[in-house]
């Protein structure tokens, strides 16, 4: 039986795959509407976007110019901060389009936080932080490897 806790978590979950899902497919519209009608981004490069058409516009311009290498990523941590609120860690890495490896200059640390609104989770902040790991090179190798694998497992056929 999955309580309701388990049940919060699990949906927490399904909107951040569905995030990482719609960059991968490049679909603008489908990302931006996972936010709320004020949510906000912070990108890789710091670049920010405040409301649902900012996010839409902004991806938009990015998917229109080109490619971008595409997510994988491992959940580190969903946890309510109340019922409904949670915030959601990871760890990312960026595979370029029609190749097979992590970019390990890219990789970051995502975090996002929920808000329940409508009887659904919603995406309130999606911040994309490199990991960068400054003067911990092992720290940086590892978590590319962790993220290799995770590549792996998830692209068998390729």
């Amino acid at each position: 039986m999955v309580t309701v806790l388990q049940e919060e978590v699990l949906a927490i979950q399904k909107v951040y795959d569905q995030l990482i899902n719609s960059w991968n497919e490049m679909n603008s519209e489908a990302y931006a509407e996972l936010f709320t009608t004020d949510g906000s981004i912070v990108g890789f490069d710091g670049s920010q976007a405040n409301s649902r058409r900012e996010i839409y516009d902004h991806l938009s311009g990015i998917f229109a110019d080109h490619a971008p290498a595409r997510f994988v990523t491992i959940i580190r941590e969903i946890r309510l901060l109340s019922p409904s609120v949670g915030l959601l860690r990871a760890v990312a890495g960026m595979v370029p389009r029609n190749e097979k490896e992590i970019n390990p200059k890219i990789n970051a640390i995502q975090s996002l936080i929920a808000v329940k609104k409508e009887q659904r989770f919603m995406i309130a902040l999606f911040q994309n932080t490199p990991a960068a790991f400054h003067g911990r090179a092992e720290d940086a190798k590892n978590l590319t490897q962790e993220l290799q694998e995770q590549f792996q497992k998830e692209n068998k056929d390729l």
